[in-house]
């Protein structure tokens, strides 16, 4: 539980500082929002992976599936980065 808990957090910082050099400008943000920033994408990125793909939910995460939903991740850190960004204007 603990390690996919810090697992979760590494891999969202990683997607999170993906969005943040995908879409460069000033963002005040530390280590910590990063990785909220990216989990929050791989939240909204699987939900779009499971409207567009519905049956793939089903089979599992083999390496194709874990590559999509990395770049879904990113994709939708990059909506939530833009999100963010008109909020805060």
């Amino acid at each position: 539980m603990l390690t996919s808990i810090i697992g979760s957090l590494i891999i969202g910082l990683i997607v999170g500082a993906l969005a943040r050099a995908l879409m460069p400008g000033r963002d005040p943000m530390g280590c910590f929002a990063t990785a909220l920033l990216g989990i929050g994408g791989s939240i909204i990125g699987g939900l779009i992976g499971s409207v567009i793909w519905p049956a793939a939910a089903n089979e599992g995460f083999t390496r194709p599936h874990r590559l999509l939903h990395f770049m879904l991740a990113v994709i939708g850190a990059v909506v939530l980065l833009g999100l963010w960004r008109a909020i805060r204007r």
